[in-house]
């Protein structure tokens, strides 16, 4: 009997909870005790704080699964035996689908027509990319190679799909890390970007009212993605996968010809892919890929990125105020980080909250959409150097 009941414990997944250790705060504790733990803190960010819930909460969970001893859920598959069931489901993010699909979905949900209305936002998303190369060269100086600094740096272009496609490419053991600053960033645009857009513009900056912009043309929205897509891909072929699926989900909405095929993608399909993607990606932060140095310093630059990023396209609004004698508002620029529609949301909070009678948000559009397209042709880049 006795002997059947240590059968029995050995095969539980108790047994094996304490055989992997690590250092923190200088307690012994067990690894995979400390994730499941931070999985259950997302968990409540997600559900309690409503911090990304569609997106943390598949995250986190995909943590405590991949945390749990014995149950082998990203075991790879062998000649002889299976992998298992997130395994599988992980090749979707190891070979660069899940991340065009997202791509697809929000090109169907968003309208390019604050950016064809004031060309001059695709200025303000470029800046917004300075803190991905900012953050590139601050990864190397901490002693990463290329390829891992390209992945960290893409933290500041505040896209997570992005994130996920460029590293999984790069440097697949950083995923878990990268995912998990990229999305936690994501999450807090309403408290990191605020201070920073007060820190650089001044209080006669922050009420300027913006003129309403101009109508856009149907033509316009259909040529619009077609010439991206040509232009983009033929000068670097590296981010065509994330262009060409974010310009013909695009084009399939401006078409009007197929509502309920873009009903589905920005419904059904967005939300199907955030599930396989955000568990699959959870999974990748396992104790012992998760638990290291290098975590923390991805933590710490990823914060770094996401700042510079929002300080770049605030300080050039600020030059286009001045060229424009006071017809740009700054806050703007802020929106040039890649969280859509989020980061235009904070712009629009932050202007009524200096003047009332002031609507940015769809000022603060432009800058967004050109985030979007900016940091794909960032990843596109970075994929080109070190791919």
């Amino acid at each position: 009997m006795l002997e059947i009941l240590q059968g029995f414990w050995a095969s539980t997944g108790f047994s094996e909870l304490f055989k992997f250790n690590t250092e923190l705060f200088g307690l012994r504790l067990p690894g995979e005790l400390i994730m499941i733990g931070i999985a259950c803190l997302f968990l409540y960010l997600a559900i309690k704080k409503g911090f990304e819930p569609y997106l943390l909460i598949p995250i986190a969970f995909g943590m405590l699964l991949v945390n749990l001893p014995l149950a082998g859920l990203m075991a790879h598959a062998t000649e002889s035996e299976n992998g298992g069931l997130l395994y599988y489901l992980y090749q979707g993010t190891n070979l660069g689908i899940y991340p065009p699909l997202i791509f697809l979905c929000i090109g169907a949900g968003t309208d390019f027509g604050p950016l064809l209305a004031n060309p001059r936002s695709l200025l303000l998303g470029a800046a917004a990319q300075l803190g991905i190369f900012f953050t590139f060269f601050g990864a190397i100086f901490l002693g990463f190679t290329g390829p891992e600094a390209a992945s960290i740096g893409i933290i500041g272009g505040a896209d997570g799909p992005t994130a996920l496609y460029l590293t999984s490419k790069l440097a697949p053991d950083l995923l878990g890390a990268i995912a998990i600053a990229a999305y936690s960033y994501m999450a807090l645009v309403p408290v990191i970007q605020p201070p920073i857009m007060k820190a650089l513009t001044t209080e006669k900056e922050r009420v300027i009212k913006m003129e309403q912009l101009r109508s856009v043309s149907h033509t316009e929205k259909i040529v619009f993605p077609i010439v991206v897509t040509l232009f983009v891909s033929l000068l670097l072929p590296s981010a065509a996968a994330l262009i060409g699926m974010l310009m013909l989900g695009n084009l399939l909405k401006e078409s009007g010809r197929v509502p309920l095929l873009v009903n589905c993608i920005e419904n059904s399909l967005m939300y199907i892919v955030s599930i396989l993607l955000g568990t699959t990606v959870g999974a990748k932060a396992s104790a012992e890929m998760f638990l290291r140095a290098e975590t923390i310093k991805i933590i710490i630059l990823g914060v770094i990125a996401f700042s510079v990023g929002t300080a770049g396209g605030v300080l050039l609004g600020k030059v286009m105020c001045a060229v424009t004698k006071g017809k740009i508002n700054p806050l703007i620029g802020a929106a040039g980080v890649s969280a859509v529609p989020m980061a235009a949301r904070v712009v629009q909070k932050e202007g009524q909250k200096y003047n009332p009678a002031n609507f940015l948000l769809m000022h603060a559009m432009g800058p967004n959409v050109a985030g979007v397209i900016g940091s794909a042709v960032a990843a596109g880049m970075l994929l080109l150097f070190f791919g």
